[in-house]
């Protein structure tokens, strides 16, 4: 028997004993893990808050967690953690703080230098280590590059963790350290003593490889590390092109992880590899991107895999940490592991062996018609549950289809007889549904690249086997465009701007909901500004250290409308992608409003024993519509909901800046509050001297919305 035998036969074993789940667990008053344990199931068992009183929620505390800046755009997206009475949470700066539970009072602040690191990314939540006495408590907290250990009680780094309390994620993975651009927006999974960490990494040609490292919590050191993009001798190697491991980056795992602490399993959900939008130069099923990985937690082994895309070429990163389960079928429980995914579809598997829990198909698609690239013949979907948002977005789903349309390779507010009609939009490009290759005309991305579901994932009841998960219905329209001039000739500073900045800019630059423009950026920043952002990031933005300075210098001058003072087209920068995003945006129509029917955003109940919905309701309601037919509209939302024994769904998450709290069974609205700004993160609940409270991080920024930095508490009077 080899070894990856016996430690199958290991986990079999151990699952003979009675499942058990976070409803069995000892009664608990705090948070002490993202989303609320390690099997991430957003699941509470407190029940003092419930839904006959859930209507007199009040306003107990509020925390100003600072951190805004004039001028910009900022966001908190942090679930804080709630242990022993401090609140741990991060603010629009990515500085670590500790609050009174109880009052919302201030304990401590850690603020990280940041040297010359601009490009910190966002902080999505922490992992917190408790110890057996003989070492302190301590809260994971990333920012940047950089990975700290810190002191649960004083708030001070942790000096015997890695180099003066923190470590670098960019070390260990087989690259110049120097070139590569790694960050960490959500935190990891933790077993016994060891920390499994995910990154994120760029989208476009050059970036960084995704590779899952553990860490040991003590000392900071690499335990073990994954391959996600294998490496000659490894599993999946032969997916790739011989030499794509040295080059291709992505495949990492960003949205977070969730762990099976009895099994020693870790379930790791993977994005997709870079370039996002065109493979060409990764011909083949690309394993591990775009996969669930069940790795032995002690050394990181694979015991089994799914891969939910084959060879992406539509960013279909899987976007949140799967839930762990016990499915009950013919009178058997069956541990489980569900993943939502960005279109839509719920896969349940046995936690244990892979196998599905629902049929799986492998249906045949379309062949790409850009040059050098060969689309993967098949790709799976699930027959059940059926999709929890649309699939397909017919001529007969348009919302106003004779107004004028709204998307990004139009002017915005162009109201002449040469804007197209949404209709008129909609015949000009293809719209068949998932996994349709992208061309030069345009193709109809829905759910759009955020969603169907995004990082704010599902909640699952752990006593019943229902999932509760929200949902975006937004069409995009997404549109390649050559990089070759008419003459056959590039024009480098423009392509390499297209590259590497309209997948979050626009395809014409013009800014995309909370991220800035670039076409006018000569008229805010200097040419030095601007190379430095280009280079080292900015806020939320990471930098790209992996182009060479003649592409940095190129990207510059033509942002700063100079590129024409110099010749850029020698044989110093060259363009290893022949195609690039010329549009790249939800398809709205003049009004603003998603060309779709209403709903816009639901909330969704599925019975996972089953596969069966319970209920689906729209989730928020955009105040501005004035149409008799559409009470409630629904939104586009980010941030997951938090469930609990007192069956109540707290909600916030929507455009409409609101906090709402559902009823478990029916879906009917019990409560809701306005915020300060979006709560475009996933709340929590614990308990306090007795009282029960309600956490929300109201950071907005996302949408067009405006920033905060405030975190709200409710509880009853």
């Amino acid at each position: 028997m080899n070894r990856h035998s016996v430690i199958l036969f290991l986990v079999l074993l151990a699952a003979c004993s009675k499942e058990k789940t976070s409803a069995d667990k000892p009664y608990f008053s705090t948070w002490e893990h993202y989303l609320g344990d390690p099997e991430r199931t957003h699941f509470s068992n407190l029940g003092q808050i419930d839904t006959s009183n859930v209507a007199n929620l009040k306003l107990a505390w509020t925390y100003k967690s600072g951190g805004l800046q004039e001028g910009r755009t900022t966001q908190i997206q942090t679930s804080p953690l709630m242990v022993d009475d401090l609140l741990y949470g991060v603010n629009a700066a990515i500085e670590l703080f500790a609050v009174n539970a109880q009052t919302g009072e201030e304990i401590w602040t850690f603020k990280p230098s940041t040297k010359d690191e601009s490009g910190l990314g966002l902080n999505r939540g922490l992992n917190y280590w408790r110890t057996d006495g003989s070492e302190p408590s301590r809260i994971f907290f990333s920012s940047g590059p950089r990975l700290f250990a810190i002191d649960s009680k004083t708030g001070k780094p942790i000096a015997s963790f890695g180099k003066e309390g923190h470590i670098d994620l960019r070390e260990g993975l087989g690259r110049d350290l120097q070139k590569l651009s790694v960050v960490s927006n959500t935190p990891g999974a933790l077993y016994k003593n060891i920390l499994v960490q995910g990154t994120r990494v760029g989208e476009g040609p050059g970036s960084s490889p995704g590779h899952v490292r553990a860490y040991d919590v003590l000392t900071g050191e690499i335990v073990w590390t994954f391959h996600t993009i294998p490496q000659p001798g490894e599993f999946g190697y032969d997916t790739w092109p011989a030499e794509a491991y040295k080059t291709v980056g992505g495949a990492n795992s960003w949205p977070g992880m969730a762990m099976d602490t009895e099994r020693g399993i870790v379930y790791i959900p993977t994005g997709s590899a870079a370039f996002d939008w065109y493979g060409g130069d990764r011909e083949g099923e690309n394993l591990f991107a775009n996969s669930l990985l069940a790795l032995n937690a002690e050394n990181g082994e694979r015991l089994w895999h799914f891969q939910f895309v084959h060879h992406d070429t539509w960013d279909r990163d899987l976007p949140a940490p799967p839930n762990l389960l016990t499915i009950h079928r013919d009178g058997e429980e069956i541990p489980a592991v569900a993943q939502v995914t960005k279109s839509g579809h719920v896969f349940v598997f046995n936690r244990i062996t892979g196998e599905p829990l629902f049929p799986i198909e492998e249906k045949a698609y379309p062949s790409s018609k850009l040059m050098g690239e060969r689309s993967y013949a098949t790709q799976p979907l699930p027959l059940k549950p059926t999709p929890f948002a649309r699939q397909i977005l017919r001529e007969d789903d348009l919302y106003a289809p004779n107004r004028k349309a709204f998307v990004d390779d139009l002017v915005p507010g162009n109201d002449s007889d040469e804007t197209p009609t949404v209709l008129e939009k909609f015949k000009s490009i293809t719209s068949k549904g998932q996994f349709i290759p992208m061309d030069t005309t345009g193709v109809i991305l829905y759910p759009g690249a955020d969603g169907g579901a995004e990082w704010g994932g599902a909640a699952l009841d752990p006593r019943n086997g229902i999932m509760y998960v929200n949902a975006n219905e937004m069409a995009w329209i997404i549109k390649m465009k050559a990089l070759k001039n008419d003459d056959g000739n590039l024009n480098i500073g423009q392509s390499l701007t297209q590259i590497h900045c309209a997948r979050c800019h626009g395809g014409e630059l013009q800014g995309l909901a909370g991220i800035p423009e670039l076409q006018n950026v000569n008229l805010r920043l200097s040419m030095d500004s601007i190379q430095t952002i280009i280079q080292k990031g900015r806020g939320a933005m990471p930098g790209m250290p992996n182009l060479s300075e003649d592409e940095i210098t190129a990207i510059t001058e033509f942002l700063s409308g100079m590129e024409e003072t110099k010749d850029h087209r020698t044989e110093k920068v060259t363009i290893d992608v022949p195609y690039t995003i010329s549009s790249f945006a939800r398809f709205k129509d003049d009004r603003g409003y998603p060309v779709v029917k209403p709903p816009w955003g639901t909330l969704n109940a599925i019975d996972l024993n089953t596969g069966e919905y319970l209920w689906k309701i729209p989730l928020g309601h955009e105040e501005s519509l004035d149409d008799p037919n559409v009470p409630v509209s629904g939104l586009e939302n980010y941030g997951g909901p938090v469930i609990t024994k007192g069956g109540v769904l707290f909600i916030a998450a929507t455009k409409d800046e609101k906090i709402r709290a559902f009823h478990m069974k029916t879906g009917k609205q019990l409560w809701e509050d306005k915020l300060p700004a979006g709560g475009y993160a996933t709340p929590i609940t614990y308990e306090s001297n007795g009282k029960q409270y309600i956490v929300i991080a109201c950071g907005g920024g996302k949408m067009g919305t405006a920033s905060g930095d405030e975190y709200r508490a409710y509880s009853l009077e």
